[in-house]
């Protein structure tokens, strides 16, 4: 079911893909320093023995945005549907993505007391990419030796950098 939400339709529930699908292991990260201000986010896709690493960044943003993009980026990232597990050592994306989001768009992406969720533009871009795939997701600790969860850090890291260094 798709809400009507003027021009674009955004779906209301998700609806993965049935059938044989490639697996991935995405590991996404997001930060600021300070929060809110300069911020990067990382991701590492892995499928069997192949690695891709990408970042980015953003002069003005949050921590929680570049946790919700990085997942974001990784979808955007597959060109085919896939099986794909996601993991983030952020509660608030692992709970807004497979949880609150879908009933938030099933009361017109609202929240308590009538109010509109933080990041509802990318939690909508998310709603309509990941209908393209089967995705489950993983909490994994932060900084505790996750060689991907800690890669993704870096990127992520580098993407803050970056993003303060152009804003100077």
């Amino acid at each position: 079911m798709f809400l009507d939400l003027g021009i674009e339709q955004i779906p209301e529930t998700y609806q993965p893909p049935e059938g044989e699908l490639k697996k991935v292991i995405a590991s996404t990260d997001g930060g600021c320093d300070p929060n809110p201000g300069p911020g990067g986010w990382g991701v590492v896709l892995r499928n069997g023995q192949h690695c891709k690493t990408l970042y980015g960044s953003e002069l003005e943003t949050t921590n929680n945005r570049m946790e919700l993009q990085a997942v974001l980026e990784a979808l955007r990232a597959l060109k085919e549907p896939c099986e794909i597990l996601i993991r983030s050592d952020s509660k608030y994306v692992i709970d807004s993505l497979s949880d609150w989001m879908w009933k938030w768009a099933s009361k017109g992406w609202r929240i308590s007391k009538n109010r509109v969720p933080e990041n509802l533009d990318l939690l909508k871009e998310y709603a309509k990419e990941v209908q393209r795939h089967r995705v489950s997701f993983e909490w994994v600790k932060g900084h505790a030796g996750d060689p991907d969860n800690e890669l993704a850090d870096s990127l992520a890291a580098k993407g803050v950098s970056e993003a303060g260094s152009s804003g100077r």
